[in-house]
């Protein structure tokens, strides 16, 4: 079927966009536990966000917030404590954050930038950026994403869009996926380094179980 629009929403409205599609690609999506940072106070940030790499199958970077992003969603502040148990586990022997990377963990502006690779390997790599962002921009960029083949769907109160690909150099897979929801952006880049649930842990770790969504 075709794509419809994502809505682009009034900057107070809570996401609740109306996609006809179907399926999803074989990103990781199965269920997962973390711990869960405090959600119950609202927080206000500003100023730039940290972006992903622009490539032709993955898109371009993601929108930087240009202003103040109210939120209910607390940012995380440890890379390991955002996995799920199957994820954690996948990942236990892969260096998380070397410097060869650039800059991991807690930026700046309050935003987690997590990336488990090893500097050794030729390709097996995932980099997630947990930021604040406006829900406008993002909801036109899920928008241009989908008209590259990017399938978005409705799970967890937000939106989520993903996308795998043949690696041009190697015979691996190559993703992407994001999530949105109460003004906080999971975007996840990733190289022949898929682990079950990573995705949806991490979404259950900010957002847990029986946690409320934020009215519109």
């Amino acid at each position: 079927m075709t794509p419809r629009a994502l809505p682009r929403l009034a900057p107070a409205a809570l996401i609740v966009a109306a996609l006809l599609l179907s399926g999803c690609a074989p990103e990781p999506g199965a269920d997962g536990s973390a711990p869960t940072p405090d959600t119950s106070a609202s927080t206000t940030v500003a100023g730039p966000q940290p972006t992903a790499t622009a490539s032709a199958e993955a898109g371009g970077p993601a929108p930087v917030a240009s202003g103040s992003v109210v939120s209910t969603t607390v940012l995380p502040r440890d890379c390991a404590g955002i996995l799920g148990a199957p994820a954690r586990a996948a990942l236990a022997d892969v260096p998380l954050n070397d410097p060869a990377f650039g800059e991991g963990g807690v930026l700046a502006d309050g935003s987690l930038r997590c990336v488990w690779a090893d500097p050794a390997a030729d390709t097996a790599k995932i980099v997630t950026t947990i930021s604040y962002a406006e829900q406008n921009p993002v909801i036109d960029f899920l928008n241009e994403l989908t008209a590259i083949g990017f399938t978005c769907y409705e799970p967890a109160g937000g939106v989520r869009c993903e996308k795998t690909w043949q690696n041009e150099r190697y015979p691996v897979t190559d993703g992407r996926t994001l999530f949105f929801r109460d003004g906080v952006l999971v975007d996840t880049q990733f190289s022949h380094l898929a682990p079950e649930g990573y995705t949806s842990g991490i979404i259950a770790s900010l957002w847990p179980a029986g946690a409320a969504t934020p009215a519109a």
